[in-house]
This record gives C-alpha cells, structure tokens and sequence, in this order.
C-alpha cells in the first residue's frame, strides 16, 4: 500500500478516504494506519460514529487500545465537533472517522420516522470540511475518513455506486481509497481470510490510479508475509511456483 500510494505512506496534513462495500477491509485498513503511528510514539484518536469497534480485533492489529483517544458520540455534528477540536489542538498525529454514512444530523435522529431530510448529510460535511481542511492542514494531522458505498437510482449507463456524505468529501480529500474484497482466502476447506485490492482513485501528492492487494486474515488483520512475498515477486527477487 505505501508503495502504491507513491509517497512511502499517507500524507500528513490531509484528508483521506477510504471507501468500499461492507466487509471489505476499510476499517482495518485505517486500524493499521493508528498502529503504524502509535508505533512511532503518535496520539491517534478513532470517532467511532457506527459504535462498532471491537477493542479485541483492534489489539490483534497492533493498536494500542489504553492509549487510543475513542469517542462514541450521539450525533453527527457532535462527532465533527470532537473531530474538528481534536484536530485543531494539535495533539494527534491521526485522527479516524468511522464512518461517514453512520454521521446521521440531529434533527434526523430527533424527528419522526418517515420525514424527509434532503441535503442535511451533505450540508454538514461541507461545512465540517471547509472548517477541518485548513486544520488539519495546520496541525499536520492525518484525517481518514471511512465510507461506505450507495446505489445510485434510476442509473442505466454508467456507474451506480456512490458514496454517502455528498461532493464536499471527494473534492477535499488528497487521498480517495478504494477497497473490495476479491476473493476468498482457504486453507482446506476453512475459510481462513480475504484478498483485497486497495485502488488509489485520487491522489494529489502522487500518480493516482495504482493498486495494491494484501492479504486481510480473519482475526489478524493484514499479512504482512504476504506483502513481503507479493513485493518480491514485483522486484524479481521471489519466482511464484
């Protein structure tokens, strides 16, 4: 992945997004990123908006779970908030949003069943977006920002999946990652993880459009023998059989 992303890793003082279909690997792929910082003496703080970590998987992936900076919070604003103040102190080195599509505004979880709330989503990360980009750019944090994928309705030509939160995301994210699972990973009949690919679909500091693929074991997280073994074979230095 550091070498698909062209700049040895990911780059700081930017937004990132990380985006696929459900069990593709997203929230790992970001739970690396923490380890990766916590390792090297960095703050990380993970705004759990799907109120969904699970600390045991995350301790499997190498984080630090006593000295991870989590907030659970109740509601959208109240998560770009923590986000935005986070950000602006200058005390994490990354900062994680998990995820975009589960940042649901207050006056959709105060209101009825059935009421309609056109653009609420989309207003509130533009505004939250234009407030955090010069932020984070300032404090030299990294902002990864987890996504998930909607369809599109009425769509006959072209692509239907979309993504949750509005434009405002795409345009100010440096980095747009892409990840789907491709296929799945057994030893004997035991189905043991998956393979995924990893598609940089915008980057400002490097060529886009690379793509990487690991191997995401169930339990464990990313292979790291799998990925010394894939960039051997890339470098001539490892014959597959």
């Amino acid at each position: 992945l550091d070498v698909a992303l062209g700049a040895g890793g990911y780059p700081r003082g930017r937004v990132i997004e990380v985006y696929g279909p459900e069990s593709s690997g997203k929230t790992t792929v970001a739970l690396h990123a923490i380890a990766e910082v916590q390792k090297r003496g960095g703050q990380a703080a993970f705004v759990d908006a799907e109120h969904a970590l699970d600390p045991k998987y995350a301790k499997n992936l190498g984080v630090n779970i006593d000295e991870l900076l989590l907030s659970q919070p109740d509601t959208g604003e109240q998560a770009l908030e923590i986000a935005e103040a986070l950000v602006r102190s200058g005390a994490v080195d990354i900062l994680v949003v998990d995820s975009v599509a589960a940042l649901v505004p207050k006056a959709e979880i105060e209101g009825e069943m059935g009421d309609s709330h056109v653009g609420l989503q989309a207003r509130l990360m533009s505004q939250a977006l234009r407030k955090l980009s010069g932020a984070t750019n300032k404090s030299k944090t990294i902002v990864i920002f987890i996504n998930q994928i909607r369809e599109k309705i009425g769509i006959m030509f072209g692509n239907p999946e979309t993504t949750p939160g509005g434009r405002a995301l795409k345009f100010y994210s440096s980095v747009r990652l892409e990840v789907r699972r491709a296929e799945t990973l057994k030893q004997g009949q035991d189905m043991v993880g998956n393979r995924t690919k990893i598609k940089i679909v915008k980057n400002k500091i490097a060529p886009p459009f690379k793509t990487a693929e690991v191997d995401i074991m169930y339990g464990e997280g990313i292979s790291r023998e799998g990925e010394l073994i894939d960039i051997g074979a890339d470098l001539d230095i490892v014959k597959r059989a």
